[in-house]
């Protein structure tokens, strides 16, 4: 099933629960307030504070090094954006990401289950970050909870607003950017496990024959002929023994001529069309990734079950760290109510005053605010027309 019905799904039970039982779940901390639900507690301020208190010095002196870090990607993330303006109309570079739903405009599929894993990773830590800090300088916590935008999720921390504009410049930016960098920490972790289990453990345990269709996309014809998890052998009588043979078979591929596929299931032709993003290449239609199999030497042992967790496992780590990526450097972007905005903000104002700083960061969140936008807008037309 296509992951966009799960959602739609989720968002008539959820609804219909919070709208029929809204007076009962008032007493549990929900509001309902459509397209806006939000459960707020304060269970967890002892857990953050326990947190906070281990090590204030190591936190301040982290988030002292996260301001340098932050305000660096802040300019290269800004300047990137504005850049991607020439290439707008070919290849623009924002798109939506929603694990399981295949987004027109969007080059990038995430699995369902793995990728609300991974979004969980992301909302923890960047909350919790903001929290700790917030605790580290002093700040109490009204509430943290989750939200729910229409169906979109998500998770906040609430400093008292009053407490936080009281504090000094550095100890703001320490919070703003403790999200950022706690999304930045974990993917840098995730990326290293990945590559050690990717470079050093996978290749020793398992063995590459072919590559399995991982999905087959709709705007490709190879969706009336292929079916996922069949094993590709053979490309136009190029054999395929692993992800590199594969790569140089596709890469001989021309748009608007056949391809003879040869599978483990039979063999099939079809013709090819052009990639939506770049009219030059063809396209299949096809996300294929290494077949693996079990190593002579780790076959037929009584763990031999559990190595399989190993691969689900690489691909699970792939996505906290895109995501965590992804969520902790779009975040430092300079527009509000990003967090980036406020940091911008606060550097802005050890230079200029305020009459002058604040309308900057107002045009500045325009600005960015319209490109993100119009780069959404143009990636969907692009793949409709």
């Amino acid at each position: 099933m296509n992951g966009i019905y799960y959602y739609v799904i989720a968002f008539l039970v959820i609804w219909t629960i919070a709208i029929v039982f809204k007076d009962k779940l008032i007493n549990y901390g929900l509001e309902v307030n459509f397209p806006l639900l939000m459960w707020k507690t304060q269970r967890l301020r002892g857990f953050i504070d326990r947190l906070a208190s281990l090590a204030p010095r190591f936190w301040k002196g982290y988030m002292n090094i996260g301001i340098v870090i932050s305000t660096g990607l802040m300019i290269l993330m800004a300047v990137s954006l504005v850049y991607s303006l020439k290439t707008l109309i070919d290849t623009p570079t924002v798109s939506l990401i929603v694990p399981g739903v295949e987004v027109p405009g969007s080059p990038i599929f995430i699995p369902l289950l793995s990728g609300l894993i991974a979004l969980t990773t992301v909302l923890i830590v960047h909350e919790f970050s903001h929290g700790i800090l917030s605790r580290v300088e002093k700040i109490s916590i009204n509430s943290i909870g989750l939200l729910l935008f229409a169906i979109l999720p998500g998770a906040f921390v609430e400093p008292n607003e009053e407490e936080l504009n009281e504090l000094s410049r550095p100890a703001k930016m320490r919070i703003y950017v403790a999200g950022s960098m706690a999304n930045l920490s974990l993917a840098a972790i995730a990326i290293v496990i990945m590559m050690t289990l990717s470079s050093f453990v996978i290749p020793a345990v398992f063995d590459e024959d072919g590559v399995v269709v991982n999905r087959l996309t709709e705007d490709g014809n190879a969706i009336n002929y292929l079916s996922e998890g069949m094993v590709i052998k053979e490309i136009n009588n190029i054999t395929i023994n692993d992800s590199q043979s594969y790569q140089k078979a596709v890469a001989t591929l021309k748009p608007n001529t056949n391809i003879n596929i040869q599978t483990d299931q039979g063999d099939y032709s079809f013709q090819l069309k052009h990639n939506p993003k770049n009219k030059s290449l063809a396209y299949m239609g096809i996300q294929a990734k290494s077949n693996k199999v079990i190593g002579d030497d780790y076959d037929n042992q009584f763990y031999t079950p559990l190595l399989w967790i190993l691969i689900p496992l690489n691909e699970l780590l792939f996505w906290i760290f895109f995501l965590n990526f992804a969520v902790g450097t779009f975040n430092l972007l300079p527009m509000k109510p990003l967090d980036g905005g406020h940091l911008f903000e606060n550097l802005l104002s050890y230079i200029a005053p305020e009459g002058l700083y604040r309308p900057i960061v107002t045009f500045m969140s325009f600005f960015i605010g319209i490109i993100i936008i119009v780069s959404l807008v143009v990636g969907f037309v692009g793949v409709t027309l």
